[in-house]
């Protein structure tokens, strides 16, 4: 198993991931191949993949704002889970961010998502019980 950057030629392969993974996300919006394709140029270290051979297995998808970084889209196929990948993609968006000058990391967790919020904690995040999440989307599909 190896980790390396994700490209524009892996898209596909993403999706594949995502969808046996569980993982929802928006094909007709942020997560298009278009809109994918703009921030992996824009930010090409933030796309992290983890491969067995050249199958891809493993997700994550760093982001910062000028202040914090986040910790977005991390997947694990499901025949490779409990095996330390989810945390050596998370150890490697931490340092991409840190390089970045992040010195707080957050990750949004569904809350009925139990294995992911256990993983992070494994990882010592600690869930805000005070924050609730608020957004507002010019349409349904980002």
């Amino acid at each position: 198993m190896r980790i390396g950057r994700l490209t524009p030629e892996d898209y596909d392969e993403i999706i594949r991931l995502w969808e046996e993974a569980g993982l929802p996300y928006k094909p007709k919006g942020r997560d298009s191949r278009e809109s994918m394709e703009k921030q992996m140029r824009a930010n090409p270290e933030f796309f992290i993949g983890a491969f067995d051979g050249e199958k891809l297995i493993g997700t994550v998808i760093a982001s910062f704002d000028g202040r914090r970084g986040w910790i977005n889209r991390l997947a694990v196929h499901p025949d490779y889970r409990r095996r330390g990948i989810g945390r050596l993609l998370i150890k490697e968006a931490e340092k991409v961010l840190k390089k970045k000058g992040a010195w707080i990391i957050c990750a949004l967790i569904e809350r009925e998502n139990k294995q992911s919020l256990n993983l992070f904690k494994k990882c010592g995040y600690k869930p805000s019980e005070n924050l609730v999440y608020v957004s507002k989307r010019e349409s349904n599909l980002v």
